[in-house]
C-alpha cells in the first residue's frame, strides 16, 4: 500500500493482476516443470518489475516506498512462489549497482538489471555463513580469484550473471557481478529439491575463478554486513506471507484473515532486532495455513492437480529458506510449543 493514501500503488494492483491472470493459473505446471518459463520471467521484465530496487527513472514498476516492494513480493510469491523466488534474487544485484562507488558499475551494469535485459542470480550464502568462509577471494594482479563452494544458487540457466560474495582473510565481503555460465574454473550441480524445483538451483564450485577489477561491485566488511542482514530478512518475510494469503484465499474467512494482517503489520513495523522473530512467526503462520487448507480441502488435496500439496511443500520450503540460527530457534520454539 501506498503509505500517503492508503490506496494500492500502480506497481501493486499491477502485480496482483498479473498474479491472479498468469502466474496462480499456472503455478501447478510450473511446479511440476523443470524450470520457470522464459515467457513469466520475460512479461516481468517487459512490464519493468525487474527495475523494483531501482531508481524511477530506469523503470515505471520502481517500488514507491518498501511497503510497496513487500506488497509485490507477496502476491506474487502468493501466485507462485517458482517464480518469484527466481524472480526476487535479482534485486540485490539491482541494489549494489544502485549504490555502488566503484567506477562504472552503476553506468554499465545498473540500466541492463532495471529493464529485465540482464538478469541477475545471488551467491552470497557460502560468505556470510558463520565460521569460516566456504567462498574465498584472493587479491590478485588485475582484480581477485575466488575459490570454494556456493551450496545454493538458484536460477541457473535463467539468469545472465551471478551477483557473489566472497571473503578475503581479513573478513571484508567482495561483491562481484560474474558471469553465469560455466568454465573450468566454475563447475555447478543441479539440487532437486521438493518444492521450488523448477528454479534450476545449484551448487557451485569455485577453483582459481578470477574475477577483474571492474566486476567488483563492492567491498564491505562482514560485521558491516551483518548489521544491514535484517533488511534482508524482511524483504524474504514476504515470501511466507504471500503463502499465507493464498491459503486464506483458497479457505474462506477465518481466524487466519487477521492472523495474516498481524504479521504483516509486525514485519512492517519491527526493528532491527524483532525481524527475526516477526520472521519465524510469518514462516510458522504460513505452514499451519497449508495445513488448515489441506484439511479443509480432504483427501482431493494430496493430488498432483490440488494447489493444496503445492503450498504445504512450498510452506515447508519457507521454514528453512533465508533462515538464521535466531530464526531457527524462535521457530522452534513456536512448533514446539502449538
Amino acid at each position: 500500500m501506498n503509505a500517503t493514501n492508503g490506496a494500492p500503488s500502480k506497481a501493486v494492483r499491477r502485480a496482483g493482476e498479473l498474479a491472479e491472470e498468469v502466474f496462480h493459473p499456472a503455478a501447478l505446471e510450473v511446479d511440476r516443470a523443470d524450470r520457470v518459463p522464459a515467457s513469466h520471467l520475460d512479461l516481468l521484465a517487459d512490464e519493468g518489475f525487474y527495475g523494483l530496487a531501482g531508481p524511477p527513472e530506469l523503470s515505471p514498476m520502481a517500488a514507491e516506498e518498501m511497503t510497496d516492494a513487500f506488497r509485490i513480493v507477496e502476491v506474487l510469491a502468493g501466485a507462485c512462489l517458482t517464480t518469484a523466488f527466481v524472480w526476487a534474487q535479482h534485486h540485490n544485484a539491482v541494489m549494489a549497482a544502485t549504490h555502488s562507488e566503484r567506477p562504472g558499475i552503476r553506468e554499465t551494469w545498473l540500466p541492463r538489471l532495471c529493464s529485465g535485459e540482464t538478469r541477475s542470480a545471488l551467491a552470497m550464502s557460502a560468505a556470510v555463513r558463520p565460521g569460516p568462509s566456504g567462498l574465498t577471494a584472493t587479491k590478485v594482479d588485475g582484480g581477485y580469484t575466488f575459490d570454494g563452494e556456493v551450496p545454493w544458487i538458484s536460477g541457473w540457466g535463467l539468469t545472465d550473471v551471478l551477483f557473489t560474495a566472497a571473503r578475503d582473510a581479513d573478513d571484508v565481503l567482495v561483491w562481484a557481478l560474474l558471469d553465469a555460465k560455466e568454465a573450468e574454473t566454475l563447475r555447478v550441480r543441479r539440487a532437486e529439491l521438493t518444492a521450488v524445483n523448477a528454479s534450476r538451483t545449484v551448487t557451485a564450485g569455485f577453483d582459481g575463478h578470477f574475477v577483474p577489477e571492474e566486476r567488483v561491485t563492492g567491498l564491505v566488511p562482514l560485521e558491516v554486513w551483518r548489521e544491514r542482514d535484517p533488511n534482508t530478512l524482511r524483504f524474504n518475510g514476504s515470501l511466507a506471507l504471500g503463502i499465507t494469503a493464498r491459503c486464506c484465499g483458497l479457505l474462506g474467512e477465518s481466524p487466519l484473515d487477521e492472523e495474516l494482517v498481524t504479521r504483516r503489520r509486525d514485519l512492517d513495523e519491527a526493528a532491527p532486532e524483532d525481524v527475526p522473530a516477526a520472521r519465524a512467526a510469518a514462516a510458522e503462520l504460513a505452514y499451519r495455513a497449508a495445513g488448515a487448507l489441506t484439511v479443509a480441502t480432504g483427501s482431493s488435496s494430496v493430488y498432483l492437480a490440488s494447489h493444496a500439496q503445492r503450498l504445504v511443500r512450498e510452506a515447508a520450503f519457507l521454514l528453512v529458506f533465508g533462515s538464521r540460527k535466531a530464526i531457527k530457534d524462535d521457530l522452534l520454539d513456536r512448533l514446539r510449543r502449538r
